[in-house]
This record gives C-alpha cells, sequence and structure tokens, in this order.
C-alpha cells in the first residue's frame, strides 16, 4: 500500500472551509430522500471509474453497513451484464459512468431521456449532485493518496433479515 501523500486529516486541517462545505454538500444529498443504498452503489461505481481506493472501501463499508447484498457489491464493476441490477439502479449507474467520464461523453437527449424515464426531475437533481460531489471526492483522495479504510471486523449489516 502506498503512503499517502497527505492524510484526509491534513487535508481537513489545510482546507477547511472546502472541507467543510463539502461535507455540508453530502449532508445535503444523504438527507435528500434518494435511496441511501443506491447512493451508495453510485458512489462505489464513481470511485471504481476513478481508481479512488479510499473512496471504494470507504463506501463499500457503508453499502455493506447499509445491507446492500454482496452480490450487488462483487458485481457492480460490470453492473450491465449482471443481471441483478433494477431498472431504476441500471439508470442511475448509467447516468453516474456518462457523468464521470464527461471529457469522453456528450450527453445526449436518449441519455438524458433514459435516466428522467426513471427518476423525478427533484431526485435527478439530487442523484447528479451526488455523483459531482463523489468524483469531487474522488479527485482529492486519489491524488493525496488517501489510505484506504479496511475495516478489521467484518461489516455487519444495520439491519439483520430472518431467513424462512
Amino acid at each position: 500500500m502506498s503512503e499517502s501523500r497527505i492524510t484526509s486529516q491534513e487535508f481537513q486541517h489545510h482546507a477547511a472551509a472546502a472541507n467543510a462545505a463539502f461535507t455540508a454538500a453530502a449532508q445535503a444529498v444523504a438527507a435528500s430522500g434518494l435511496d441511501p443504498e443506491l447512493q451508495q452503489l453510485v458512489k462505489i461505481r464513481a470511485s471504481q471509474i476513478n481508481g479512488c481506493a479510499f473512496c471504494t472501501q470507504l463506501h463499500l463499508n457503508e453499502a455493506r453497513h447499509l445491507g446492500v447484498s454482496s452480490p450487488k457489491l462483487d458485481l457492480l464493476v460490470a453492473w450491465r451484464e449482471a443481471g441483478i441490477f433494477s431498472e431504476r439502479e441500471k439508470a442511475a449507474l448509467a447516468w453516474t459512468e456518462l457523468l464521470t467520464r464527461l471529457s469522453e461523453n456528450h450527453i445526449t437527449d436518449a441519455d438524458y431521456a433514459a435516466v428522467s424515464a426513471q427518476f423525478a426531475p427533484a431526485e435527478l437533481a439530487w442523484l447528479s449532485t451526488a455523483i459531482a460531489l463523489i468524483n469531487t471526492w474522488n479527485r482529492i483522495a486519489a491524488p493525496f493518496q488517501y489510505a484506504p479504510p479496511i475495516p478489521r471486523h467484518p461489516i455487519q449489516p444495520a439491519q439483520t433479515v430472518a431467513q424462512p
């Protein structure tokens, strides 16, 4: 594992106002009503694309805590072929990839229509904000090589569903 160039704590110290603004934006997204599990899938997928080990691991940890299934987390990188994601999740993941790779993509009317078929305008605004925010964090954590928060013990879901 690479040494951090600066730690997240050092970033918080050196860029306190920016960190506070990003944190406030993250809290607004979390409170928006957008499904928390969907938020985590989007954050993980963008972080995978951007090669951000810290954010990928952080959001995998959070997704596991929320109870997102292991197959969804395992197959997120190949979501198009996995056959286990809902239409809404697929629309959000496609939108995530388009916005994360914005320099490679021109967002077409068809792209917008596809995501708009699954998300109301307010939801799409929050989804796009979540994607923009994780891309911002990726562009900080990856170049500074924040150490991934690898749990020492398996993360337990917040709620356990009884099996029949």
